[in-house]
């Protein structure tokens, strides 16, 4: 009996994929916190687009969303100032902790939410919203660049033939700071339904309407995460590729503030 009451969910697993799947539901139950914070955003963005300098327009902006983590964060920040990309800002959006000292930079920038989401998508949203650029990097507090992570990735981008966006291998790395293994998945929408191989730290894209993150409200346990979501979204009208090149230091961090590494399985 139990076999048979299954039935009906392996089939629609194997014809749309486990994650589309979740994610469905998710945006079902979660809806009501996303109108919520979807306010929260916006007004956000107006107010502290009011308090900040205006961030200066350039080829490409990085986002770097922050929680208590700051010496993690001073890293984060030195690997994207030290980019081989010089036409390039950078600015950190703390998710309502409170800014630690940061070096000054003129290149860099920084704001602090009025108060904690637990929400990524809302952090990183405040952060396009803020800048000017042709092209958007993300780069959590918690991992770093190797410095021709933005020169690879714009290459690809701005070749005759080029796609929209791009996302580079991840180097992941235990915390004792042994590699685990380097994630490298070429691109395919389909497989995507079924495999959490997108992750937004690797990725670089051109700046349009579809570029924002999913405002639902993911606590760890709520799978898939907003990186898989924005990417096979944004992959629906616009070009993505897999630039192979492991250009990404990713921790495998099980102290992360918004990923559970032991979450629920695909079944």
């Amino acid at each position: 009996m139990h076999r048979i009451a299954r039935a009906p969910w392996e089939l629609l697993k194997r014809h749309f994929g486990w994650l589309v799947l979740f994610e469905l539901r998710n945006k079902v139950v979660l809806a009501p916190s996303a109108l919520r914070l979807g306010r929260f955003e916006r007004a956000e963005a107006e107010r502290l687009r009011a308090l900040l300098p205006e961030v200066p327009e350039a080829r490409v902006a990085t986002v770097i969303a922050t929680h208590r983590r700051p010496e993690a964060l001073r890293a984060a920040v030195r690997s994207a100032l030290a980019q081989t990309v010089h036409d390039h800002v950078v600015l950190v959006v703390d998710d309502g902790a409170g800014l630690p000292e940061l070096p000054a930079h003129p290149r860099l920038y920084a704001v602090s939410l009025a108060r904690n989401t637990g929400t990524a998508g809302v952090v990183r949203n405040v952060g396009i919203r803020l800048t000017r650029s042709r092209y958007v990097a993300f780069l959590d507090d918690d991992n770093l660049w190797e410095p021709d992570h933005l020169e690879q990735a714009l290459a690809a981008l701005e070749a005759p033939d080029g796609p929209e966006a791009v996302y580079t291998a991840l180097r992941r790395v235990l915390p004792d700071g042994e590699e685990k293994d380097v994630l490298s998945v070429p691109f395919d929408r389909r497989r995507a339904a079924r495999e959490a191989f997108l992750d937004t730290n690797a990725f670089v894209a051109s700046r349009h309407r579809a570029l924002f993150f999913s405002r639902l409200r993911r606590t760890p346990e709520v799978l898939p995460r907003e990186d898989w979501e924005l990417i096979r979204r944004y992959a629906r009208h616009h070009e993505v590729r897999h630039l192979p090149c492991p250009t990404v230091r990713y921790l495998v961090n099980p102290g992360s503030f918004y990923t559970a590494w032991e979450g629920p399985q695909a079944d």
